[in-house]
């Protein structure tokens, strides 16, 4: 998520509000606004998204504006392209450095820089990222309440069959990105999946495969010192003690070697480890 989300304006715009050209140049020089282009200011510093959109002649699309809805996105986290909404009529504008990735879909803006709205973020993650990471976005946001039952409906009527399958699977529960992606991923085995399961001697677990296979996912904060790497051996003993087995995977490798985690996963699944020994 961009934490700056510093508000996009024109010159016309300002002087609506009631602004003079003394007041705007005043607000240049103490930094109050900063030139982005002719013509167009940013209150604050804006974040690099914003201000490539801004240069670019439009406003945040696809996973930057998805970033300042607050919602979870699947991407390299180092990769920090601008995604900009050109609406169908922009005008694209030269500026140096651009690295720019253009969305020209057509939609009513709330102004000439406003971000698309949820739904249609959602449409354009889907048409440029695919529907792994429409799935993590979209459990996002219903897990934090920023798309109504009238913007899902809408959705389903305004994308593919695929997409459509995504929302009925949908839930407004998941944790974390990651949690969604791992359910999305593995759905067509038909596996018992349950997150975020508390276990009597082991603790709350990301997963919970049948009725024994933990699966625990360590996300992008670091599991590799001492201490941590200790209480995860300690969990993964107190599970083994209960008769669980335990994977243990990293972000890297969900998002980036699936393969290999799905692999691991149904390798158990076909020795029967995730049920109950009889």
């Amino acid at each position: 998520m961009c934490e700056t989300t510093a508000r996009v304006t024109t010159y016309a715009q300002l002087r609506a509000d009631g602004h003079d050209r003394r007041w705007i140049e005043a607000s240049l020089g103490d930094g109050t606004l900063e030139r982005v282009r002719r013509g167009v200011y940013a209150y604050e510093q804006p974040c690099a998204a914003a201000r490539a959109a801004a240069a670019h002649g439009g406003a945040l699309a696809c996973l930057s504006a998805a970033r300042h809805h607050g919602l979870w996105v699947l991407d390299d986290e180092d990769d920090q392209t601008p995604h900009v909404w050109l609406n169908g009529s922009g005008h694209r504008r030269a500026h140096e450095p651009c690295t720019c990735v253009e969305h020209w879909d057509e939609a009513k803006a709330v102004d000439a820089f406003g971000l698309p709205s949820v739904p249609r973020v959602l449409r354009q993650i889907l048409a440029c990222r695919g529907l792994d990471a429409f799935f993590v976005s979209l459990e996002s946001a219903l897990h934090l309440g920023k798309i109504s039952k009238a913007e899902v409906a809408w959705l389903k009527t305004h994308t593919n069959d695929a997409a459509r399958e995504a929302i009925l699977i949908a839930r407004n529960d998941a944790d974390s990105g990651l949690e969604s992606l791992f359910r999305w991923r593995l759905r067509r085995f038909g596996l018992r999946i349950r997150p975020q399961i508390t276990i009597v001697g082991v603790g709350r677990v990301d997963f919970l495969i049948g009725d024994r296979l933990i699966v625990e996912i360590d996300g992008k904060a670091n599991h590799d010192d001492e201490s941590h790497r200790h209480k995860d051996l300690v969990r993964d003993a107190n599970a083994a003690a209960w008769d669980y087995v335990t994977l243990r995977f990293d972000y890297a490798l969900v998002v980036h070697d699936w393969e290999l985690v799905e692999d691991a996963i149904l390798g158990q699944v076909r020795a029967g480890a995730h049920l109950h020994r009889r």
